[in-house]
């Protein structure tokens, strides 16, 4: 077994995509995984539930713990986040995974688009980590990780979609605040955002054009395996990359990770060419 051997990891969003990877990833080292989401029937369009996830969890070596959740209700969190501590004995790694998009104008948002955004990215962040901070603090080596990007004051990435970005800004400055607030006490808080758009149902759903030029999101759950495992008291307050991570470790091959390798990737939102995040 690895270096996440029966660490406790809470995860939003967990029932597909990136969460779904993440804890697959972790599993493989006996980890104790809590997969939550809203997600416990299965959906027409949309495979994977949180029980479907925990199953998959188990049969990677892992053990597992299934928590319907709907991350805009903060006392539903707490329920979640006291639940899984009492279950497993405490928690050690919180990931920050549920997301809500929409890359729409100012005029055409909605504010009940607008509230979805608000609440299910940068709300509930601040949320999932207020509430397993105190847990966190008891850990030996506690981790906060947001899939959100890197701070960028570029007005191409508000005027577009100005909405989504404040929502997914928010999730960063979380990072950069929590990050120096508990730094002290060696709780690490740190971002990781994908180089390249991610092969997930979302994109599936609302750019299959873009699907064949994405990424599998196991390239995210590597990187995430190599962030949670550094030394929490000297890492944190970063904002990685999931290209950059994985080639610091010495990986070198990834079209491994392509979902169509003889097609050119697609850069995500909210990073600027030739620069270095890490």
């Amino acid at each position: 077994m690895g270096a996440l051997k029966d660490k406790v990891i809470f995860i939003t969003g967990a029932s597909r995509g990136i969460g779904r990877e993440i804890a697959l990833r972790a599993a493989q080292d006996g980890a104790k995984v809590v997969i939550t989401g809203k997600t416990i029937e299965p959906h027409p369009k949309l495979q994977g539930t949180i029980h479907s996830v925990a199953k998959e969890v188990e049969l990677a070596g892992g053990q597992a713990l299934a928590i319907q959740l709907d991350v805009r209700d903060a006392e539903q969190i707490q329920a979640a986040v006291a639940k899984a501590a009492e279950h497993f004995g405490g928690i050690d790694i919180l990931i920050n995974n549920a997301s809500a998009i929409s890359l729409t104008g100012t005029l055409e948002t909605t504010m009940k688009r607008y509230d979805l955004m608000m609440s299910v990215n940068v709300r509930a962040t601040y949320a999932a980590s207020q509430a397993c901070i105190p847990h966190l603090k008891k850990s030996t080596n506690p981790h906060i990780l947001t899939l959100s990007p890197p701070l960028n004051m570029n007005p191409k990435w508000f005027a577009p979609h100005l909405a989504y970005t404040m929502s997914k800004y928010g999730m960063s400055l979380c990072t950069l605040g929590m990050a120096e607030e508990f730094k002290q006490e060696g709780v690490a808080v740190n971002s990781l955002w994908p180089k390249t758009t991610i092969a997930t149902a979302a994109i599936a759903f609302n750019s299959p054009e873009i699907y064949q030029a994405c990424r599998k999101p196991q390239i995210v759950a590597d990187a995430a395996y190599l962030i949670l495992t550094k030394d929490s008291k000297t890492s944190t307050g970063q904002f990685f990359i999931d290209e950059e991570v994985l080639r610091a470790s010495g990986v070198t091959d990834f079209n491994q990770y392509a979902l169509n390798p003889n097609r050119p990737i697609f850069p995500d939102l909210f990073l600027e060419e030739d620069k270095k995040y890490v």
